[in-house]
């Protein structure tokens, strides 16, 4: 198919804009023409937009439907780390990541997990080792070592670790990183190894000195973890060496915008928008190599339309000279995904759940922080109710769960502040990195019956209270739905929903429930093993 489209083209490198013609054959751009006659309220072209860390899986959607619903913000293309679902179904989830996303019009880069399990302190569904890496490494569809977790195994030199960063060095292959609050000598050691990213800078000065170090600086707003304020005023400087990514986005957030929105917020910042755009739409491309075209003669159709550069509200999506979305609505058809999942475990009773009470005055628990993955390590006095702790609505300490969802196994319990539920439970299958299942709650009996609701489900994220009921059904690794984006985007609209009618105040209280049981992100987290300190790195 050839066809010309005329427009303000935005030739980002060059810092130059100029009212032109685009001639697309057969997917190509063979040929840009600067035209005489300007027309200075005609609609801007530039390259798509790219989001340079993301978890499909965080979203609840399959790959083919995660597309379907990101083209329409002008997103082609994604630096995908298949680590969720890897966690539960090893090697063959990454595969079925990689199929899927072959079934729709849309550039999907998806990378080796490198951290499968992510610690020896949890119980996962799958672990890849170092052969099994280097296996997906030599796949032409693989293109980079997603986040090296375990920067104390590269300090220290670990033996698994290094055999991973060799493979990838090996094939030419980035490696990203993941390094919270990682600073001096030790994150100059991390870096020099080879890892050439981080998306968990909370500070300025954080990112500034990773920056210094040689690391490309990827700024991140998701629907938990929002770094944007904290990092923004760097693109000033550092121009080439930053990108934008999502890391984890939910569904109804998916649905409103993707990396438009930080280019929005940007701009209104006064940051030049040619920097902006190198950040969104040539840096990932760069670094990672992408085959993804830059809005250049002889490259791939790849590109958006867009009303202007302030709002960057998306007239239109093309990749490889393919239309996928116009004014709002994807063009992208996916066809039904087939099922894969790893669930063995049976329904629970309410006495798995209780908390025996000890000899202590005082115990360590999590107290969960609005729009960031770290928690802080408080100290508490447990309410007591015939020699049980339990929840305790009035001060905002709740019995926090996780169950283990591959075998039969004790029940991990804990309490945790901020979560905020007056009433009810909710419980998730989304639980990172192993993806056990969490629960927290104001009564032990809502907890097992949110939990038993997922059991029975296979999958999913609930909200139970006496006189209520309701999931999200993820029979996909209990990860995702292969049901329509935008049906899945309103269920989970619903259902965050009735989570704020208990009276949680959290701005995505499903996402920031799934990170407490992250034990790689200090300070203290929850995994089915019992209560971990992530700045001693080890079980409390």
């Amino acid at each position: 198919m050839n066809f010309t489209i005329k427009a303000n083209i935005v030739d980002i490198e060059n810092k130059k804009i100029f009212y032109g013609e685009l001639q697309i054959d057969n997917g190509k751009i063979i040929a840009i023409n600067e035209l005489e006659n300007q027309k200075k309220d005609a609609p801007f072209i530039l390259p798509g937009f790219i989001d340079a860390h993301v978890h499909i899986e965080s979203s609840m959607l399959v790959p083919s439907e995660f597309a379907k619903l990101a083209v329409v913000h002008g997103t082609i293309a994604t630096i995908s780390d298949p680590h969720e679902i890897a966690n539960v179904c090893g090697f063959q989830g990454v595969e079925y990541m990689i199929e899927n996303g072959k079934t729709v019009p849309f550039k999907f880069y998806f990378g080796a997990p490198s951290c499968v399990p992510a610690t020896d302190f949890e119980t996962a569904g799958a672990s890849l080792n170092a052969k099994e890496v280097d296996t997906l490494l030599a796949k032409e569809e693989i293109n980079y070592l997603s986040e090296m977790m375990n920067f104390p195994g590269v300090l220290h030199h670990n033996e698994e670790v290094e055999a991973k960063i060799n493979s990838a060095k090996i094939y030419n292959k980035p490696i990203d990183g993941h390094a919270p609050a990682l600073r001096g000598e030790d994150a100059k050691k991390y870096i020099e190894a080879g890892i050439s990213t981080d998306h968990e800078c909370f500070t300025k000065e954080e990112a500034l000195e990773k920056l210094q170090y040689g690391m490309k600086i990827l700024i991140r707003e998701g629907s938990a973890a929002k770094n944007f304020e904290a990092l923004i005023d760097l693109l000033n400087d550092y121009e080439n060496e930053m990108m934008f990514c999502s890391d984890d986005k939910h569904p109804d957030s998916l649905v409103k915008g993707h990396i438009n929105d930080l280019c929005k917020r940007a701009v209104a910042k006064n940051i030049d928008v040619f920097k902006v755009l190198k950040a969104v739409c040539i840096n990932p491309v760069k670094h990672y190599n992408m085959k993804v075209g830059l809005l250049k003669a002889g490259d791939s159709a790849d590109f958006i339309v867009v009303n202007d550069l302030i709002n960057f509200e998306v007239i239109k999506t093309f990749i490889n000279g393919i239309l996928v979305a116009e004014n709002g609505i994807s063009k992208i058809d996916a066809p039904k995904a087939a099922l894969i999942n790893n669930f063995n475990c049976s329904k629970k009773q309410v006495s798995d759940f209780l908390f025996k009470k000890n000899n202590d005055e005082k115990i360590i628990a999590i107290e969960a922080l609005d729009g960031q993955l770290i928690t802080n390590k408080i100290l508490i006095a447990p309410k007591n109710k015939n020699d049980f702790y339990v929840s305790d609505v009035k001060k905002d300490i709740l019995k926090i769960a996780v169950v283990n969802r591959y075998k039969d196994a004790p029940v991990a319990i804990g309490f945790i502040k901020n979560f905020g539920l007056k009433k009810g439970a909710i419980a998730s299958s989304v639980t990172h990195d192993s993806h056990n299942m969490i629960a927290v709650g104001a009564d032990d009996e809502s907890i097992c019956n949110a939990v038993n609701l997922i059991i029975e489900n296979k999958g999913g994220i609930s909200c139970v209270d006496k006189n209520k009921k309701a999931i999200l059904p993820l029979p996909v690794a209990g990860l995702m739905s292969n049901e329509d984006g935008y049906a899945i985007a309103e269920k989970y609209t619903q259902i965050d929903k009735a989570a704020k009618d208990f009276g949680s105040k959290l701005s995505a209280p499903f996402m920031t429930l799934s990170f407490m049981a992250l034990l790689v992100i200090p300070h203290v987290k929850l995994s089915d093993l019992g209560l971990f300190d992530g700045d001693e790195f080890k079980l409390i």
